[in-house]
């Protein structure tokens, strides 16, 4: 199948049309119909976007996506088309506009070939809390893709599609990137608009990546960032990718991330071999202290469930979406729709971000935790002077077992490595890294600069070579 860009630029170049490529992907999406990946397929817009592009290519004026088979995210709008978030709560619910982001990669001629399956509202690190049923990693099918973004990974790694849209709150695009053995990226926070994104944590989502070639990463973002006038946390900078990086990399290793108690011995083993690859190929290899790490999950959680219960408001039973059968007045609206439209773990972040603005309690939790970012935000800078890259484990472990961790702490834990980009708003790529004796893939995790995506991936060239 068609792992990336350019093979489907070959096959278009050898005489296919876009329609015989959605044709096989619509085949193969079908053999592969019990990973879950897929919520909706748009086999009938797919085929018209198809023949529309199959003319711009007899006519010379196809754009630079042209025939490039694509997934969204349920939380991504694509107008006249379904969207739920993976949510009961957003049932029958039809988007009456595309989100920026898909809009410039379908104006370069980019095929939508579905909707994919993720955790509900994007809160989740397994994809087991869909209203529709868990994604199952298409390395190990009772296993876990990772979430929320497990649908748009397995997608990708399974060559459903060429390229997948997903987003990352805490690392829904980076960890089930690395859990399905793929390249998966969050740019700075404003790089690319969150117009039309479903709003989990409003100061934390962004629209990501997932791709089989480190390229098409490349190519995805420089096609969509840019600043957009529906988005006012879109930046005005323009993504302009430098001709000269340095050569030899400054290279920091976060201590605490290696010497970390959960992490498995064989990807520690794994990154230390590489570590000394890349000295000897002359990277700078230097040891940082972030003594804070044990604080990032909990100041996370606060701030995000905070704005969560801000922004899952709107969800009320009256203006669309899911309404109660049974209730009966405004209020009983509100309850019963709320109670059965949204799944335990929405309710769950919720009830938390309600309790930590609460009369009493948001100076104890809220404001400090904006404080504790604060710090997060300015040791991750000073950092940044002194290196090029941070790098550190993408995740701790391999994916687990499906209905393997119960408590909610221990799933907040898989996140323990991902939260920091989103925390200071840092572009972050999670790249693959190995497979595991146990027979599955774990990512490796590089954090640049606010805006120095560029920098990102030419260190995860030079990463690449030393494996």
């Amino acid at each position: 199948m068609y792992r990336s860009i350019a093979a489907i630029q070959d096959a278009l170049h050898s005489g296919k049309t876009a329609l015989d490529l959605v044709e096989e992907h619509l085949e193969r999406i079908a053999a592969h119909a019990h990973l879950n990946a897929f919520l909706e397929v748009f086999t009938d817009s797919a085929r018209a976007q198809a023949r529309l592009v199959d003319q711009k290519i007899q006519a010379g004026t196809a754009g630079k996506l042209a025939g490039v088979i694509i997934g969204i995210k349920d939380n991504i709008c694509y107008k006249d088309h379904r969207i739920s978030a993976s949510s009961k709560i957003l049932e029958g619910f039809t988007s009456i506009y595309t989100s920026t982001v898909l809009q410039r990669i379908l104006d370069q001629d980019a095929i939508v070939i579905g909707r994919l399956n993720c955790d509900e509202f994007a809160m989740g690190s397994s994809n087991e809390n869909s209203a529709f049923g868990p994604v199952q990693n298409n390395w190990k099918s009772n296993y876990v893709p990772g979430g929320s973004s497990g649908g748009s990974a397995v997608a990708v790694a399974a060559n459903l599609c060429t390229v997948s849209l997903g987003s990352d709150t805490g690392g829904s695009v980076r960890q089930p990137a690395s859990w399905t053995g793929i390249f998966g990226i969050k740019p700075t926070y404003g790089r690319l608009s969150r117009y039309g994104l479903i709003a989990y944590a409003s100061s934390f989502d962004q629209i990501g990546f997932f791709t089989n070639e480190l390229q098409d990463t490349q190519l995805f973002l420089e096609l969509t960032a840019g600043e957009d006038s529906y988005d006012a946390t879109s930046s005005s900078k323009t993504y302009q990718p430098r001709t000269a990086l340095p050569d030899k990399l400054k290279i920091g290793v976060l201590a605490e991330c290696l010497t970390h108690p959960g992490l498995d011995p064989e990807i520690k083993s794994k990154l230390d071999q590489t570590l000394s690859n890349l000295k000897e190929q002359g990277h700078e290899i230097v040891e940082v202290s972030f003594p804070f790490l044990d604080y990032m999950v909990p100041t996370y959680y606060v701030l995000t469930t905070a704005e969560a219960s801000s922004n899952l408001a709107r969800f009320d039973g009256v203006h669309f979406g899911y309404r109660s059968a049974e209730a009966k007045g405004v209020e009983q609206t509100y309850i019963k729709s709320r109670s059965e439209g949204f799944g335990p773990e929405v309710q769950r972040r919720i009830m938390t971000g309600t309790f930590v603005l609460s009369h009493g309690y948001y100076d104890a939790y809220y404001t400090k935790a904006q404080q504790v970012r604060r710090i997060l935000k300015d040791r991750t800078r000073s950092l940044l002077t002194e290196c090029d890259i941070l790098l550190s484990p993408t995740t701790p472990n391999t994916a687990f077992e499906l209905n393997a961790v119960k408590d909610p702490i221990q799933m907040y834990l898989q996140d323990i490595f991902t939260v920091h980009a989103n925390l200071t708003g840092n572009p972050a790529l999670s790249l693959p890294f190995g497979v595991h004796s146990n027979g599955l893939p774990f990512g490796i995790q590089l954090m640049a600069r606010d805006f120095e995506e560029d920098l990102l991936f030419h260190a995860a060239a030079k990463l690449q070579a030393a494996l």
